[in-house]
């Protein structure tokens, strides 16, 4: 199982309130078969031309490329439970998320990956923005520890849900390593039971 307890690396700052899971990823590449590509898709639409050149997006620059901390504004994910939103960020390379605020839904399948989404304050996630773009090479810290992000000589507070942070902490989130580390008290449940025999 993997514990998540730490993120460190760059940020991109995605400035606006409301970015749906629409901008997040086009809804015409929800038809693939499987998340492997998912990298190749996030905010499409905004970083893409119709002759593929590109738009000016965040994703798009070379600062921000292997970038590993999203910092967004209000109600980040909103709109449609599609689980590819977060996979497209994870897939990209995003391993943690810090907005005002996240559409709820988004914010659980954040977690199944075993991405962080925290909250933080309007002035402290302006600040944050504000010094990824100032100073892109900057290194972040998220600590779900102290709850804290660290950046600079900026120490800002972060929250999110006891159920969510421990599911990270302890590892928990990871359905198919819990399985699978469990696997010999499955297998031996599976004798008892009649209807399995």
């Amino acid at each position: 199982m993997s514990k998540v307890v730490t993120i460190q690396g760059r940020a991109v700052p995605v400035v606006g309130d409301d970015i749906d899971t629409d901008r997040i990823i086009p809804a015409r590449y929800l038809k693939e078969i499987t998340f492997s590509r998912m990298g190749n898709y996030p905010f499409y639409d905004e970083r893409f031309n119709a002759d593929r050149s590109l738009k000016n997006h965040p994703f798009n620059k070379p600062e921000y490329q292997g970038a590993s901390i999203l910092l967004g504004n209000v109600n980040f994910g909103c709109g449609s439970s599609r689980e590819h939103a977060p996979q497209a960020l994870v897939r990209w390379g995003i391993k943690a998320l810090v907005a005002e605020s996240f559409a709820e839904i988004f914010a659980q399948n954040c977690v199944m990956l075993g991405t962080p989404a925290v909250i933080a304050s309007k002035e402290d996630v302006a600040q944050l923005q504000k010094l990824a773009q100032e100073a892109p090479q900057t290194e972040f810290t998220l600590d779900l520890a102290s709850m804290t992000v660290k950046a600079g000589s900026l120490s800002v507070p972060i929250r999110l849900a006891d159920t969510r942070r421990k599911a990270l902490m302890e590892g928990t989130w990871d359905s198919t390593g819990l399985l699978l580390a469990n696997a010999d008290k499955t297998k031996a449940v599976a004798q008892q039971l009649g209807y399995l025999s």
